[in-house]
């Protein structure tokens, strides 16, 4: 069983960076595909990222919604059992719980195919 943390939401100007956190324990993290999702309020959570599990024969493969491409960034440390997002140009419309989950293949973009969640961190982005 897998427990993820987030942490490193809260409140930020339209413009700003943030970055939110996601640490993961009680499996072998470095067999996990990582990901990140959101749900804003009156809205169906959805994909924003994600990234691969540690292969040795190819590089680190990342996956990215369109509406965050070139601002946000995904990144893990297998060492620390964390997964970050790093927020740069945030908008408005990125305000959201943002939710880490992982999945012990290759689901990428596939939200259903994530085992396991975290409680989410909010992130709010001001006008």
């Amino acid at each position: 069983q897998v427990q993820l943390v987030e942490s490193g939401g809260g409140l930020v100007q339209a413009g700003g960076s943030l970055r939110v956190s996601c640490v993961a324990s009680g499996g072998t993290f470095s067999r996990y595909t990582m990901g990140w999702f959101r749900q804003a309020p009156g809205k169906e959570r959805e994909f924003v990222a994600a990234i691969g599990r540690r292969n040795p024969w190819s590089s680190q493969r990342t996956w990215y919604t369109d509406a965050v491409k070139g601002r946000f960034t995904i990144s893990r440390d297998n060492a620390q059992n964390t997964v970050y997002l790093q927020m740069n140009s945030l908008k408005p419309e990125d305000t959201a719980v943002y939710y880490c989950a992982a999945e012990d293949g290759a689901a990428g973009v596939v939200e259903s195919e994530y085992d396991y969640w975290g409680q989410g961190t909010q992130v709010t982005v001001s006008s």
